[in-house]
């Protein structure tokens, strides 16, 4: 191994050492010292790539800010629904959430301004939503009286809501949870011709499909529920 790859290493060690440690103590308890433990360097290998726990602290923000983004790239463009798109984007910023610790404590840094040394990171998940429902509305995705900013209020509260409650609480992140919240929004704010293509547990390959049709009545034949959709 290199000279220049033992110490991109070292630095990534020391990112993830302290997301662990921001996570698990807040950013002002958490210490140097600890952070060089988990990485298992000495402080001085700390020191030669961060001047000191801010710096430490932006690096977690920055790389949390890299993986949030690319898990959001996939939902831009391209000819598929953008309700759709929407709905998928959710499930892989919270599997993101789930398993990595850099982007959690990022996040967490970012949104309480603790750092704030990246762009808002709610105020980018927010344009992103109402670029996308901008676009559903000129595709004819969505329901009638429910234009983009109305619905982008709802998605965002949901959301974000599920992210800060899955602090104390990580099961919020696993896809059940995303599931019911789309099963419950998608009927109010997709557009009907859309019942039985939109799958509010995501299109991802690597999990299962839910479609989102009319109900059945009692003799099997199609007939809208009362919310408009139902499970398949």
């Amino acid at each position: 191994m290199t000279k220049q790859d033992r110490a991109v290493r070292t630095r990534l060690a020391l990112i993830r050492s302290a997301a662990e440690q921001f996570e698990a103590r807040g950013y002002v308890r958490a210490s140097l010292a600890e952070i060089s433990a988990g990485a298992g360097v000495s402080s001085g290998a700390l020191h030669f790539h961060f001047a000191n726990k801010a710096a430490v602290a932006e690096a977690v923000e920055r790389a949390a800010a890299r993986a949030l983004r690319r898990a959001a790239l996939p939902g831009r463009g391209g000819d598929r629904c953008a309700l759709q798109r929407l709905v998928d984007v959710t499930h892989r910023m919270a599997r993101l959430l789930c398993a990595d610790t850099v982007a959690r404590a990022g996040l967490r840094l970012n949104t309480e301004a603790v750092a704030g040394r990246v762009r808002d990171l709610r105020r980018e998940w927010r344009e992103w939503v109402h670029e996308l429902l901008a676009e559903a509305e000129r595709r004819g995705e969505l329901a009638a009286g429910m234009p983009p900013h109305r619905t982008g209020a709802v998605v965002l509260a949901a959301t974000t809501g599920i992210e800060v409650l899955a602090r104390e609480d990580r099961g919020l992140l696993v896809r059940p949870s995303l599931t019911d919240l789309w099963c419950l929004l998608l009927p109010c704010v997709a557009a009907p011709h859309l019942a039985g293509e939109l799958r509010p547990a995501g299109t991802d390959p690597d999990h299962p499909e839910v479609a989102v049709e009319p109900a059945a009545d009692a003799g099997g034949r199609a007939e809208p529920s009362p919310a408009g959709f139902a499970l398949r």
